[in-house]
């Protein structure tokens, strides 16, 4: 499996697409982007399949999360 992959999200705050690439050589990774439109924080979580060979992106807005 390629270790870069390229996919599109949608912002959860403003509904633009947009173009990532996530570079998945070190595996599952959970970190924070901004959207290239409204600026707010989005939070990314991807995770690598290896059974299916499949990847998994959630995306959320920070504001959602439960503490």
């Amino acid at each position: 499996m390629k270790s870069i992959k390229a996919t599109t999200v949608t912002c959860p705050h403003c509904g633009h697409h947009t173009h990532l690439e996530l570079d998945l050589s070190n595996g599952d990774q959970n970190y924070y982007d901004e959207c290239t439109n409204c600026c707010h924080e989005l939070h990314l979580v991807a995770h690598l399949n290896e059974d299916n060979a499949t990847i998994e992106v959630t995306i959320d807005a920070d504001d959602e999360q439960v503490y």
